[in-house]
């Protein structure tokens, strides 16, 4: 049955306007993303395959071009679609960011770092730089890999805070295990940039483990 034979309190479309975007399941959403079945599947069929084959959200919009298009009735345009989705949530995420204190939007900054990094197949660590009044400056992705105290160069994150003029810091790194407990390395690390900042008068004010759908934060457990 065509998604237009449907009751019209149960079509994606109809749902969102009188229910709110909330209220629709992974599917229904994909579905209106999608706008389009293909013979034999409704977009609600094809969302379901989509859900079914990465697992989840996060792993969908971490999937690669190969992988995407390998799903049928999903092709370039589609992921093209999809990517462009995904980055305008990040810049909308960063503008918010950058609308007010960072440490008085800890939501924002939360969602801003899961978007960007939850579902990558490698570490990454990335530095978000802060004025005076905890006003988001900018944000870069500065090292990639499997990171240690040594593969993450002090020296480098202070040379970018110097450019920057930046007063303080929020570091972030990500856990492909999905596990967001720190490890010992981890709070070697931190405690390093810690040092190396605070020789030009840089503050870490937090440093984010992003695992999964978890984001874990030093600063709530007193480590920094």
């Amino acid at each position: 049955m065509s998604i237009t034979d449907w009751p019209a309190g149960e079509r994606p479309r109809e749902k969102l306007l009188q229910r709110g975007a909330s209220s629709l399941s992974d599917a229904e959403l994909l579905a209106i993303f999608l706008r389009t079945g293909v013979k034999g599947k409704s977009a609600v069929d094809l969302g379901r395959d989509l859900h079914a084959r990465f697992g989840n959200l996060t792993n969908l919009f971490a999937a690669s071009k190969k992988d995407f298009c390998a799903i049928h009735g999903m092709g370039q345009a589609k992921y093209v679609q999809l990517q462009a989705v995904l980055e305008m949530a990040r810049r909308a995420l960063h503008e918010e960011m950058q609308a007010g204190d960072a440490l008085n939007s800890p939501g924002a900054v939360r969602d801003y770092l899961q978007l960007q990094l939850r579902g990558r197949q490698q570490e990454v660590f990335m530095v978000i730089f802060l004025d005076a009044q905890h006003r988001v400056m900018a944000s870069e992705e500065l090292f990639s890999g499997t990171l240690t105290q040594t593969s993450v160069y002090p020296r480098e994150v202070v040379k970018r805070a110097l450019h920057f003029n930046a007063a303080a810091v929020i570091l972030a790194h990500n856990h492909p295990s999905g596990v967001a407990e720190p490890s010992q390395s981890d709070r070697m690390l931190t405690d390093a940039l810690k040092q190396s900042l605070s020789l030009v008068d840089v503050r870490v004010l937090d440093h984010f483990i992003v695992a999964g759908s978890g984001c874990l934060s030093f600063a709530e457990r007193g480590m920094v």
